[in-house]
């Protein structure tokens, strides 16, 4: 019986609406039972389920995807950290046991890329070039920062391709073609270096390694690329130089050694013709060199105050200074007598050596030539040696003259660290005054694989000089205080043209799969069954409920009384509510069955009027033959190979790329 509320609504007749987690729910459980579970019935691509075997998992497409991910991770990644892990400290330092030397790094030429570089490249050359130099000195120097960890580093100039190019507010090109940059786009090239440089010095940590003072990134040194060459230099260039990166003349006192840098491309301009007219270029260099040996014991005397823990500057004497001499007056310094340390010279070009100097095995470019057998190597070797030579706002080395007058005025140099050359060379000058047998030079490779050396790569240096009160080594050993080892970079060029190779491969051998395919002595695989996105009733059981409406009474027949056609209605409805459907009703709700050939045109013709269904039956495929199916083939699968390849290769160039 039923019973009513008090407003006349049947009780139970109303509930509240499914909840919306409720409703996500059925939907989920739908889509597995009429999607996913019978395309696991049936097997995917329209293959029965005792179809798959090992042999269908590993095609050719298939193994070429996988050996395409390998090697893109190879040579994106790979060849990155193994040629970084190879230069570990460990493997090449040899001090004492208990030793904790300072590591220190040299980065020489990374000569960002520009307009200058390559003038006249067409779009898009120019901005891929930009874009996969920063990329690999991205990735070198950040994993010299967490892999070698260095507790200084120091850049030996030309951080910049075209940047004595670009005008100040004070100076223009001497070149017209480049006059159409200024300021701006110097400082955009500024942002760029730091984005690389300054951006990843903290990717290994900002920490000091134990007992070390701390860490310390110096880019002051300029090179000619940067400012200009001798009387090329323009004031206003070098002057917005220094006031970004630092003075180019400079010393500092690390691991008990001192650095002396100095700006050897403004002092070049010392001899050069009518160089008196060009002083304020020359000068500021040689009034550095003049007061060299006293500023270096200055900071050896602070040094070692700073090390026995004294405070680095003695008290400031309580007296009058009159107005002239206030201008001539130094801060205050210890009078202790102190040892020197080794002093070690830091210039952009290389010194003066005889034309044919060697530079040993070490060089890229031209190995050394091969003495005959059973005699020593040449003490003169044109094509392993830097050219003595130079031009247009460069020179390869300095002058015999300037490179005299360094050696003289800094005093007891052991080493000098140079660049501008951009692959390695080693020489022992013996000709100038030195510490001890004579000042060892090495040039240091381009950090870039862009500028003319297929190996990049850095010089390792490895310090350690322990020292008592007054600066004297414990050892006794002070020629024996400095370590260094080449680190070389991966091989870029040599990477591209691996990919290539492996293009040409993996191209050559789908051309072969596919004409196999089409001539039919490969069989090719099976298409996939277009299956809906949700499940829908088959065609016999549409014919069925065709043949089904064409038996029942039509609306216009009026043989039949009221009363029978109420019990024709009951009996449907009957039959109807009796049907067992296999899916729910809402999946034939829209769905147009096609229509078979063999079908007659009676039903044809009902079902288009009645059932709102398509008559034309669906037409097979045709199958591909001959050269259609062999274009297919190539396609599809080449597609598969490089799409699939692409994704991984950009999805690695962009985790670097930041």
């Amino acid at each position: 019986m039923t019973t009513y509320d008090d407003y006349g609504v049947p009780v139970g007749a109303y509930s509240e609406p499914e909840g919306l987690m409720h409703q996500a729910w059925r939907v989920a459980r739908a889509f597995y039972l009429y999607r996913i579970r019978p395309l696991v019935g049936r097997g995917f691509n329209g293959l029965k389920r005792g179809d798959w075997s090992f042999k269908r998992l590993f095609t050719l497409v298939n193994a070429l995807v996988l050996l395409w991910w390998a090697v893109l991770y190879w040579g994106e990644r790979g060849i990155f950290n193994g040629a970084i892990n190879t230069c570990d400290w460990d493997t090449w330092e040899k001090w004492e046991a208990g030793a904790n030397p300072h590591r220190l790094i040299f980065v020489a030429d990374p000569q960002l890329i520009d307009p200058h570089t390559y003038p006249g490249r067409p779009w898009p050359l120019n901005p891929l070039a930009y874009k996969y130099t920063d990329l690999y000195l991205r990735r070198t120097y950040s994993r010299l920062q967490t892999t070698l960890y260095p507790d200084t580093i120091f850049f030996l100039g030309d951080l910049f391709d075209g940047g004595r190019e670009w005008a100040t507010r004070t100076s223009v090109s001497p070149e017209k073609q480049y006059r159409k940059y200024g300021d701006r786009f110097w400082i955009n090239e500024y942002r760029r270096f730091g984005n690389i440089f300054f951006k990843h010095w903290g990717d290994g940590g900002l920490d000091p390694r134990p007992g070390q003072p701390g860490r310390k990134l110096i880019s002051s040194l300029p090179g000619n690329h940067d400012l200009g060459f001798g009387k090329g230099v323009q004031v206003g260039v070098r002057n917005r130089f220094n006031a970004y990166f630092g003075d180019g003349n400079r010393i500092d006192v690390i691991a008990n050694h001192t650095f002396v840098s100095i700006d050897s491309v403004s002092l070049s301009a010392v001899g050069q013709e009518a160089s008196e007219e060009v002083e304020h270029l020359w000068r500021p260099t040689t009034d550095f060199l003049e007061n060299a040996k006293k500023q270096k014991r200055r900071l050896i005397q602070r040094e070692l105050r700073r090390q026995q823990g004294l405070t680095p500057y003695p008290g400031f004497p309580h007296r009058d200074i009159e107005g002239e001499a206030l201008v001539k007056a130094e801060l205050p310094h210890s009078n202790d007598e102190v040892a020197e340390f080794p002093s070690i010279l830091l210039s952009h070009v290389p010194l003066f050596r005889a034309p044919g100097t060697p530079c040993g095995p070490l060089r890229e470019h031209w190995p050394p030539t091969k003495p005959p057998v059973g005699q020593a190597p040449f003490e003169k070797d044109d094509r392993n040696a830097i050219s003595v030579s130079g031009g247009y706002q460069y020179q390869n080395v300095l002058n015999k003259e300037i490179t005299t007058d360094i050696a003289n005025k800094v005093g007891d140099i052991r080493y000098a660290f140079s660049g501008d050359d951009h692959d390695y060379c080693e020489v022992l000058h013996r000709g100038y005054a030195s510490g001890g047998g004579g000042i060892r030079e090495i040039t240091v490779k381009s950090t870039s694989w862009a500028m003319g050396v297929r190996y990049p790569g850095i010089v390792m240096v490895s310090l350690w000089n322990p020292v008592d009160a007054h600066g004297k080594p414990l050892s006794g050993k002070a020629d024996r205080t400095i370590q260094t080892n080449l680190c070389l970079f991966p091989d870029q060029i040599g990477t591209f043209l691996r990919y290539g190779s492996l293009f040409g491969l993996t191209f050559s051998l789908l051309f072969i799969r596919a004409f196999l395919v089409a001539v039919g002595i490969i069989k090719p695989p099976p298409t996939p069954t277009e299956i809906p996105l949700l499940p829908t009733t088959n065609t016999l059981s549409n014919e069925k409920a065709a043949q089904k409406f064409e038996d029942s009474p039509s609306p216009t027949d009026h043989t039949h009384s009221s009363n029978s056609s109420t019990a024709s209605e009951r009996g449907n409805l009957q039959a109807r509510s009796k049907q067992k459907y296999t899916y729910p009703l809402v999946q034939h709700a829209g769905y147009n069955p096609p229509v078979n050939e063999d079908q007659d045109h009676h039903t044809r013709k009902q079902v288009k009027i009645y059932g709102g269904v398509s008559t034309k039956p669906e037409k097979p495929r045709k199958k591909r033959k001959g050269l259609a199916l062999f274009e297919y083939e190539l396609r599809t699968s080449l597609g598969m190979v490089v799409v699939l390849g692409g994704v991984i290769y950009l999805w690695l160039v962009w985790r670097d790329s930041s």
